[in-house]
């Protein structure tokens, strides 16, 4: 009895360790494991809806990153632009897809945003594409009013098998420079 004892309680200490150990890996949370989605970079139209789709979540949604790499070609640049009111000119800055979400991914998360694409003009050649298109944001999709507008000039190629985005390159609207009547929806 006196040897039987010793080896119930370490085993009573290996089952309530082990219980600990599980239950604190139960209780933290989960990151959502996304996966890429190959269909949809399949048609020009797919792309840009895609790029839209996975740029667009509710305040501290996860937005899928790994489609978002997924959808530009290698060495592929994001170019934000806009007026630097300390030099008085516009400028644009040169982004790798993974430079942005370090850049932008806990503002986005933070904030909420939702780009909605109101119109849409497309010209090709070939395997090229330009698509000059007119988003709006919100941060929520219960809001009315969009926060902010602009133009995203975007350049694709088509290798044969599917869409890249080679550039992404945007200016936002402001009092200056309001979006052209040519860029906006047509009235019905």
């Amino acid at each position: 009895m006196k040897k039987l004892l010793p080896f119930l309680c370490l085993c009573f200490i290996f089952v309530s360790v082990t219980a600990q150990k599980k239950n604190k890996t139960t209780l933290q949370p989960t990151k959502k494991e996304f996966k890429i989605d190959s269909s949809k970079v399949k048609t020009l139209h797919k792309t840009v809806k895609a790029l839209y789709e996975v740029l667009s979540a509710e305040k501290k949604e996860e937005r899928n990153w790994k489609q978002f790499k997924f959808l530009f070609y290698p060495d592929a640049k994001i170019i934000p632009s806009g007026y630097n009111t300390e030099d008085r000119v516009y400028k644009a800055k040169y982004l790798t897809p993974d430079a942005y979400i370090k850049s932008s991914e806990k503002w986005l998360h933070i904030n909420g945003f939702i780009e909605h694409e109101i119109h849409r003009d497309v010209n090709t050649f070939g395997n090229i594409a330009h698509v000059f298109t007119t988003y709006q944001c919100f941060h929520a999709k219960t809001d009315k009013t969009p926060f902010m507008r602009g133009i995203n000039s975007i350049q694709l190629i088509n290798d044969g098998k599917r869409w890249w985005i080679l550039n992404l390159y945007w200016a936002q609207e402001t009092k200056k420079h309001p979006i052209p009547k040519a860029y906006l929806p047509r009235k019905k």
